[in-house]
């Protein structure tokens, strides 16, 4: 038997930084599902679409293979046979993909990809919809939330250590911004499924959250 932990929440709450944590310590495959939506934004852009050319990207997203791979422990995010780890982490590439995840033909595509992965092995997801549409089964499901200021100073933190000029005030509008598209989006909107566990790492470091989580999932699995 598979068992799989969904991580679902707003950006910049940690959760690709939880769920690495926790894959490590269970020896579960972490499948960063942000990271295959990025790839598709970088696709789209690659090809000159814009956020709002439906149409398009209905199309077009069918022409873009998306895969996982793992080589000596780390992941590798595969584009249309191309690593594309290094590409995907802008801003520019983060705001296409919030704008064009909310297609229908694009979420389709990557729900397919992402529990064909669940049922062949042990998995943690972190995403927006990873609880209430893609692994509704979940042993485990995490809501993982901070406050936007918090969220803003981390990615401010991030960005001040890559040399990268940046404003606190913007990046956090921004934060708050994304929030709302992913909340009131049409397909799969940002929620908290019924059964996940709400967990504010507002005060809470990434290995204290992941501490706490590893615990739950021990207590429903072995309860």
């Amino acid at each position: 038997m598979a068992y799989s932990i969904a991580i679902d929440g707003p950006a910049g709450a940690g959760k690709s930084t939880i769920a690495k944590k926790i894959a490590k310590e269970l020896s579960y495959i972490y499948v960063d599902t942000g990271a295959m939506y990025r790839a598709m934004a970088l696709f789209f852009l690659r090809k000159g679409i814009k956020p709002e050319e439906e149409v398009k990207i209905s199309e077009e997203c069918k022409n873009a293979d998306i895969t996982i791979e793992y080589k000596n422990g780390e992941q590798q995010v595969i584009l249309n046979g191309e690593n594309v780890n290094g590409l995907i982490r802008t801003e520019e590439v983060g705001n296409m993909a919030s704008a064009t995840s909310v297609n229908g033909d694009v979420r389709k595509k990557m729900v397919e990809l992402q529990q064909q992965l669940a049922k062949r092995t042990d998995v943690i997801m972190d995403g927006r919809d990873i609880g209430t549409k893609v692994l509704p089964m979940a042993e485990l499901k995490i809501y993982l939330t901070a406050s936007s200021r918090t969220r803003a100073e981390r990615r401010y933190k991030e960005l001040q250590e890559k040399n990268i000029a940046c404003d606190i005030e913007t990046i956090e509008k921004d934060i708050i911004d994304r929030d709302y598209r992913d909340m009131h989006r049409e397909n799969s909107p940002l929620m908290q499924a019924e059964d996940a566990v709400l967990v504010d790492s507002s005060d809470m470091n990434a290995e204290e959250v992941a501490t706490h989580i590893i615990q739950l999932f021990k207590e429903k699995i072995n309860g």
